[in-house]
């Protein structure tokens, strides 16, 4: 199987790091048997090692940020422990019912507790108590985000991600009864047809690697598209371009998507 990744889908390149736009399906590391490894595509194509900085979720698309070096890694991993690097994403979420009234702004704040056996987090309201774990600790999670759109059959949000936690939005999200389009694991209703989830790494700013200690860092801003284009992302798009001040901007009603076997 050919993957050779298309040169258009690198957003940001140096002999430091590169950016690219990630596809749902890809894996940004530890790829199973079948997947598509980025890092090992990267490597083959560009020479050299590749290794995932930001680390995104196999159906999740978008700015996937890998270091080239182990100096630009260690740079970078301390600008994200360090808080210093912004994440936004998209996200088109399944219309909630009428009973749940979400905010058209916020922030919320878990703390996610993951089961390694099925590979998925589940956010509580609260810490655990000292002693009552058995599992993985609970870590704090938290995120911040804005409705700007809606239609007949879903939401569409934009999140800043300020923690990076396993499964964070999806697990953040699914704790209010609110489900990512095509994100079975966490409550959607069906599946995409293309696969994947209609969660989206839209941007990100970070410090430059190798820069200098002495003088104000330099920041490198990336912007990646949804790579699969389609009515539901060009409403979104439209929706964001709208004022800020206006409410949440309507859209024209899409269908929900007949039952699909994609996993």
């Amino acid at each position: 199987m050919n993957n050779k990744i298309d040169e258009n889908r690198i957003i940001y390149t140096s002999d430091q790091c590169m950016v690219i736009n990630k596809l749902p399906g890809e894996a940004a590391e530890g790829a199973a048997k079948g997947m598509a490894d980025l890092p090992r595509e990267l490597a083959k194509q560009f020479g050299g090692a590749f290794t995932a900085v930001q680390r995104l979720d196999v159906p999740v698309s978008g700015c996937a940020l890998f270091a080239r070096t182990p100096k630009a890694l260690s740079f970078l991993n301390a600008a994200f422990s360090a808080d210093r690097v912004q994440k936004y994403y998209w996200a088109i979420v399944e219309m909630p019912p009428p009973s749940l009234t979400l905010a058209p702004a916020g922030e919320l704040v878990h703390w996610l507790e993951m089961d390694p056996r099925q590979n998925k987090s589940t956010a509580f309201a609260e810490k655990a108590p000292e002693g009552s774990q058995r599992g993985s600790p609970r870590k704090q999670a938290i995120l911040r985000y804005r409705v700007i759109g809606k239609g007949t059959n879903y939401l569409f949000m934009e999140i800043e991600l300020v923690t990076g936690r396993h499964h964070q939005i999806r697990a953040q999200l699914a704790a209010l009864g609110l489900h990512i389009k095509g994100d079975l694991k966490y409550g959607s209703k069906r599946s995409e047809k293309a696969g994947g989830i209609r969660l989206h790494a839209r941007s990100l700013r970070f410090p430059a690697p190798g820069s200098s200690a002495k003088l104000p860092d330099e920041f490198i801003e990336v912007t990646a598209t949804p790579p699969l284009r389609d009515r539901l992302w060009e409403d979104f798009e439209a929706a964001i371009m709208a004022p800020e001040t206006s409410p949440p901007r309507a859209v024209s009603p899409v269908p929900p998507q007949a039952p699909s076997d994609c996993s």
